[in-house]
């Protein structure tokens, strides 16, 4: 999925069918929906979800759990911002 495809379906009820726990994660994160987001990000057991999770963290400003799940997805914390990291990871997760 593109950044155009993911923003525009954040006007759904839910997420695109067939979308990865990744994926998912942060389109409810975009929605507002933190603890779904969460939920989500622990449910999948990819490099992937680690990213998100790591990312999902660092939106909470918990930067020592977002270091860990950066690690775990065998990426360094980004010095860019939220708003480009996601971005980021919606292109490398199409």
């Amino acid at each position: 999925m593109d950044l155009e495809t993911f923003k525009a379906s954040l006007e759904m009820s839910s997420p695109p069918e067939g979308c990865s726990l990744a994926l998912q994660a942060l389109w409810h994160q975009a929605n507002g929906d933190w603890d779904t987001a969460h939920e989500r990000a622990q449910a999948d057991d990819s490099k992937a979800g680690a990213w998100v999770h790591g990312h999902l963290h660092r939106v909470e400003g918990d930067q020592s759990n977002a270091a860990y799940w950066y690690r775990r997805a065998g990426r360094d914390v980004p010095a860019t911002s939220l708003r480009e990291e996601l971005a980021s990871i919606v292109a490398a997760l199409e």
